[in-house]
């Protein structure tokens, strides 16, 4: 079965979303592919203080379930069907899942990406409940509780440092006694008061019932086991955009970030990368719609010099 749209969004979190009600209000043919759940990783999240609009905060599927009313409003078609590939044919672009092929002239990718987890017991049970993976989505919902960081990049030293402006106390957790972060960011977190270093060690177990309470951490020199007191544990181990399918249409940059122009818009004209997937991005609700409506915004001008 093959279906003609004007525009073929993948993924349906926020970015895709965001992307849907604008290229819908202005009459193109559009359809959201979701391989897993709509409304992508925002759906965990407890409690959105930062998104604007929201005075008193909102649920991650409250939210979602306001935008896939808004974008409906505007006729688009939401199918829970991934992209197993995208294959470029001149002006027009193929989208292949289980369910059939779409056709369209312009693709809008915005699969997000996914969090890298440890793995441990207590970690999916306490999601959203103290265990984090968004410093800046969660930092003030900690304020004057010890949390602990695990992770020893770039991202874990300067969100950890972030922390340290609400939390009583900031426990970073590395593996091993040397970093992966630049030697600046590994120095303003040593500078910082609040910050205690725990290396060469790894989180073993989350302990909590209703929150996070706890974890166990094991000294990966002696093996070791001690407990360790935390309201909350951020897991900054790195993510992994969902661009494996691309192999085909953006062959350098399957698996990775995708660099874009300040359109939004690839090397491929008509296609078009927002959000998590895109290179450099914040990975925040609000600037991933921002990017989405410009994208949208310029593929109803792009659909004309494309199509004539």
């Amino acid at each position: 079965m093959q279906n003609e749209r004007d525009v073929v969004i993948i993924g349906a979190g926020p970015a895709g979303l965001g992307a849907a009600v604008y290229t819908g209000r202005a009459l193109m043919r559009t359809t959201v592919l979701e391989k897993l759940i709509v409304g992508g990783q925002i759906i965990e999240a407890y409690d959105v203080d930062n998104y604007p609009g929201f005075p008193d905060g909102v649920t991650g599927p409250d939210l979602i379930d306001r935008m896939v009313t808004h974008a409906k409003k505007f006729d688009v078609e939401i199918v829970n069907s991934g992209a197993n590939d995208v294959v470029a044919e001149g002006v027009l672009k193929r989208v292949l899942t289980d369910d059939g092929e779409y056709v369209a002239p312009i693709i809008i990718i915005a699969s997000g990406a996914r969090h890298r987890k440890l793995g441990v017991p207590g970690e999916k049970e306490l999601a959203g409940k103290g265990v984090s993976y968004c410093a800046t989505c969660d930092g003030p919902f900690f304020r004057d509780k010890p949390v602990a960081v695990v992770g020893g990049g770039d991202a874990a030293l300067t969100e950890a440092v972030f922390l340290t402006r609400f939390a009583s106390e900031v426990k970073l957790i590395h593996r091993r006694q040397g970093f992966r972060g630049r030697a600046a960011h590994v120095q303003e977190a040593r500078d910082n008061e609040k910050m205690e270093f725990v290396l060469d060690a790894v989180v073993t177990q989350i302990h909590g019932k209703e929150h996070v309470e706890g974890v166990t951490i094991r000294n990966v020199k002696t093996d070791d086991e001690s407990p360790l007191n935390c309201d909350g544990v951020f897991i900054l181990i790195g993510h992994d955009p969902n661009t494996e399918y691309l192999a085909n249409l953006l062959p350098d940059y399957a698996g990775g970030v995708i660099p874009v122009d300040y359109n939004m818009e690839t090397d491929v004209k008509g296609v078009y990368a927002v959000g998590d997937v895109r290179q450099g991005s914040y990975r925040q609700v609000g600037t991933a719609i921002g990017e989405a409506i410009v994208a949208a915004m310029h593929a109803e001008v792009r659909i004309k010099d494309l199509t004539g």
